[in-house]
């Protein structure tokens, strides 16, 4: 099968491999659309052993083989994954490998590259929200009755931000201030202007984003969740929040950025934990997600479909390693690939 190996200069090699095995847990997809992710590029670029490797992680396609315990899925499904990030049989190829409790149904209302843009950001928006910051699960009756607690989502035109501040709304939380840019007209569409929700555009400058933030918070403990996760977040959010305030981090290293008080806590989202000491809530979630989707409350962030299948990799991870995404997924479709 044709396989996408990323090298630390971001340069792409499309190689032919075999086909994954898998174990009697996992599922094997013959991937139609692969998402993509600042990680892609981030992992071969910064570690050595990630180099020269498939780091694709967001999968949706039709399921080709299913381990003896998988008892939610058969051959021939409309699934979509999320990989177990740096382990073999990424997304990034003619079929990859995924944990069934990190699998779900697709439903029919959405497209195989909808769907290949959610798996990964939107389950770091689940444990962003749900684990690290402790927010009430939607379902939850503290959900319905909880007093008021401003929730930040800095980068909320992101697609990590743009899941969070959708599932922010499942859980009635509110007021939702989302700090953005460029898209702040997108991400206009997923806020309740009637409860307090606003947006922040950051391109007005450090002094006037700081200002902004401290008359929407009042003084107020605030939950963040840091979609950016350097530089001016962190110093911007540093000269708001107050004692008892929690801000999670999609990047470890925001952890040595400076300006933030010792008596806020901060905490770093791993998503990764889904596929070890919190599987049940990637397995719950990724259901629910799957639900949702189905029902019209929870959509895909919007996707471009990169011309070439994986001939697009390349082009896709070098736009976004120079921020030229704004609000928007790239995607490659499989089939586009030449030679498949």
């Amino acid at each position: 099968m044709k396989e996408a190996h990323v090298a630390k200069d971001i340069t792409v090699q499309v190689v032919d491999v075999p086909v994954p095995t898998i174990n009697d847990d996992q599922v094997l997809i013959k991937v139609v659309a692969s998402g993509s992710n600042p990680k892609d590029w981030k992992l071969p670029y910064l570690y050595e052993a990630s180099a020269n490797t498939n780091p694709g992680d967001d999968i949706a396609g039709i399921v080709e083989q299913v381990g003896k315990n998988v008892f939610e899925f058969k051959k021939g499904d409309r699934v979509a994954a999320f990989h177990e990030m740096t382990k073999p049989g990424g997304s990034f190829a003619e079929y990859a490998v995924a944990w069934q409790h990190t699998t779900f149904h697709i439903p029919h209302n959405i497209s195989f590259e909808e769907a290949a843009a959610i798996p990964l950001a939107a389950m770091t928006a689940v444990v962003g929200l749900y684990d690290r910051l402790k927010l009430p699960q939607p379902w939850s009756p503290e959900a319905k009755t909880q007093e008021p607690t401003p929730l930040i989502i800095y980068g909320a035109s992101s697609a990590v931000g743009i899941y969070a501040l959708q599932f922010a709304q499942r859980s009635n939380i509110h007021p939702v201030i989302c700090v953005a840019g460029q898209a702040k007209d997108y991400v206009r569409g997923f806020i309740d202007e009637s409860k307090g929700d606003i947006i922040i555009d950051y391109r007005e400058g450090d002094d006037a984003v700081v200002a902004a933030l401290q008359k929407a918070t009042e003084g107020k403990q605030c939950n963040v969740f840091d979609g950016v996760a350097y530089g001016p977040s962190v110093k911007n959010l540093g000269r708001v929040l107050k004692k008892g305030s929690h801000v999670t981090y999609v990047l470890g290293t925001a952890l040595k950025e400076e300006g933030m008080p010792e008596d806020v806590q901060q905490s770093i989202t791993m998503v990764g934990d889904v596929h070890n000491e919190h599987k049940d809530l990637g397995y719950v979630y990724f259901r629910y997600i799957a639900r949702g989707l189905q029902e019209g409350w929870f959509k895909p962030q919007r996707t471009e479909v990169v011309p070439g299948g994986l001939g697009g990799v390349e082009y896709a991870l070098r736009r976004l390693k120079e921020g030229k995404a704004s609000a928007v997924k790239y995607v490659f479709r499989i089939a586009d690939t030449e030679g498949v």
